[in-house]
């Protein structure tokens, strides 16, 4: 028993550690929750940030392959969530999940950054310790995302959802800043600082493994200020056992049992009906993320094919060049939040439009669609105006590049070829497809005429590797005659890119405005329509969609084969018809008032029904991209 000395210390430090922020209804621990997720966002997406081009560049990975693994990386980090939530509401409770899984997140990023330095290993080790490191990252980043939220939505009491409401669109905003931020400065890091030779990706990697170690510090430094809910206990191990429960007694039932009202009602003779209820409530919201993925496989392309696009582009004003998209976004995403919550929504409701939870992801999903069908619009663009590289040679083909280097025209005759029909201008560049056994053959004159036996110059008499070079000339170089009165003679091979970047900004305007009220509100949409007890199996749920989207981008970049801008309208046409089914499902939806979740009845479809008008506000809350 406390004296009571003792028990005006505890009473004491309760109040501090529950303290509020300037008399308000915030908690002063959301703070440090604010800038963990700032410091873990910025960790993750400038790693992201130079990841296809590092698998490009630095590990010499084809685009197909490049997207491919970036895609695959991009579902992992997704999928792990529901392990996440598994052992935070089964096991460690969220806060230990977050710090135990925030070490294994930071022991992956320094893993990356080892497999980024050129002096350690050969190829081979790199290519090992960059699917170590991401895959570490992968189940540190999944594995707390499903809590991070739901910790901060814990902070607050019942009655402040307003403010718990807030907090979503703080934290949100803090998620953005750290990307805006990290998409600045790490290819910057990777460009501009050059380190072993070349490009650093070391350091470009290096930052963000230190950036996630200041989150985990400020994560445990607040530790004392947290309101702790105790763990559940083993609860998706429960929903299973009952769900099978409820399938197996429905089935050997015998048939003349009386009818129940719902397939889940079967499991009472086992299970509380809190819990059966609570079940039901669960699975009414995991049906309506079927249709989801689609989304999310459009969204992620921003970081693969949208970049890959970019770097077709003249980007004169962009620096670094490849990641004005991911800044943009980022941007645009701090623009509109409130130019949509001060702005868009008040108006639509001054035309009597119910802005529901689910409508706003609806239309969403249909801005997102436009921002692809946008898209279409510049890759036939760019290749219509000009050539913007190097085709490779197809199979048992080669490609013959010919730089006349003479003072006059040269004409190129090869043995039972004809492909050089017409005489090549001084100091110009041509290129042709020719069947013969070497990959890539470069052919330097610097007389007027020269005929070319392709077997006597095929080096080495094997093929050649691709990407390799077989070099050969009819004679001996000798550009320089007179070194007292040099010419600088200036030749191009590959036209520049003339399409500006900037017709890239419709697409992500529109893709941000999707962004908006697509994925700020489905979060908090997951958050508030699930039990207390089910909160982070809920949100583990709603991040998996995320995870089946990038699948959907691996079978179709790996299997459809088409061209870039086909591909483009193609998820475009799926997504809107998505959207259309999605809507459907919506308009039959029962919104659960999250006041209720703890009722007897708050599970009863026929109660809630009567209740819909009241529940479904216009004003709805407001969540996170993660």
């Amino acid at each position: 028993m406390l004296t009571p000395k003792e028990t005006l210390s505890v009473d004491f430090l309760k109040t501090f550690f529950l303290q509020k922020i300037c008399g308000t209804n915030y908690p002063v621990s959301i703070g440090f929750i604010v800038v963990n997720e700032f410091c873990e966002r910025f960790s993750y997406y400038g790693m992201k940030a130079v990841l296809t081009l590092y698998f490009i560049n630095y590990l010499q990975w084809n685009n197909n392959l490049s997207t491919a693994v970036y895609h695959a990386f991009s579902s992992l980090c997704y999928f792990t969530p529901l392990l996440g939530a598994l052992i935070a509401d089964s096991w460690l409770g969220k806060f230990r999940t977050i710090i135990y899984l925030s070490v294994v997140y930071v022991i992956g990023h320094v893993v990356k950054s080892v497999g980024a330095i050129p002096d350690v290993g050969d190829n081979t080790l790199h290519i090992t310790l960059s699917m170590l490191g991401l895959g570490l990252i992968a189940f540190g980043t999944g594995g707390i995302k499903p809590c991070v939220a739901a910790f901060g939505g814990d902070q607050f009491e019942e009655e402040h959802t307003e403010e718990r409401t807030k907090f979503f669109s703080i934290f949100y905003m803090s998620i953005n800043a750290g990307s805006v931020l990290s998409t600045i400065i790490t290819p910057i890091l990777r460009s501009d600082v050059q380190c072993f030779g070349g490009d650093c990706y070391a350091l470009a990697f290096g930052v963000p493994a230190a950036l996630m170690l200041v989150a985990l510090v400020v994560f445990i430094a607040g530790s004392g200020m947290y309101k702790k809910n105790p763990r559940e206990g083993n609860v998706l191990v429960n929903v299973c056992r009952c769900i099978g429960f409820a399938i197996h007694n429905r089935w050997w039932s015998p048939r003349n049992s009386p009818r129940r009202e719902h397939w889940l009602d079967w499991a009472q003779e086992k299970y509380p009906k809190q819990l059966i209820q609570e079940i039901k409530m669960v699975l009414r919201v995991l049906a309506l993320y079927i249709p989801l993925p689609m989304f999310w496989a459009l969204f992620d392309q921003q970081g693969s094919r949208w970049t890959l696009q970019a770097t077709r582009m003249n980007m004169d004003f962009v620096s670094p060049l490849t990641f004005f998209g991911s800044m943009l976004n980022a941007l645009m995403i701090l623009l509109f939040i409130p130019v949509f919550d001060m702005g868009v929504y008040p108006l639509v409701s001054l035309c009597r439009v119910k802005l529901t939870p689910l409508r706003k992801m609806t239309a969403g999903m249909v801005l997102a669609a436009l921002a692809f069908a946008a898209a279409t619009v510049c890759p036939p663009f760019i290749f219509l105006t000009q050539k913007t590289v190097v085709q490779p040679p197809q199979a048992q083909e080669c490609l013959m590049q010919v730089l006349n280097l003479a003072d006059g025209d040269v004409s190129v005759r090869i043995p039972g070829h004809s492909i050089f029909a017409e005489p090549i201008k001084s100091y110009e560049v041509l290129q042709m497809a020719l069947n013969a056994i070497i990959s890539y053959l470069f052919i330097y004159f610097n007389r007027f005429f020269c005929d070319l036996n392709l077997t006597e110059h095929t080096i080495p008499r094997a093929p050649l590797k691709s990407g390799r070079q077989a070099r050969v000339h009819c004679q001996p170089l000798a550009v320089v005659q007179d070194p007292d009165n040099l010419a600088l003679k200036k030749m191009e091979d590959v036209q520049a890119n003339d399409v500006h970047i900037a017709w890239q900004i419709p697409q992500y305007v529109l893709l941000t405005a999707g962004e908006v009220m697509f994925s700020i509100t489905g979060l908090e949409f997951s958050y508030s329509q699930a039990p207390v007890s089910m909160k982070s199996v809920l949100q583990a749920g709603w991040l998996m969609t995320v995870a089946f989207g990038n699948v959907i981008v691996l079978i179709v970049a790996e299997g459809a084969g088409l061209e870039q801008w086909m591909e483009f309208l193609l998820f475009a046409a799926l997504l809107i018809a998505v959207s259309g089914i999605f809507s459907i499902m919506a308009y039959f939806y029962t919104y659960v008032d999250p006041g209720r979740l703890g009722n007897e009845d708050a599970g009863n479809v026929d109660v809630l029904k009567k209740e819909k008008e009241s529940i479904c506000k216009s004003d709805t809350p407001k969540s996170t991209r993660i």
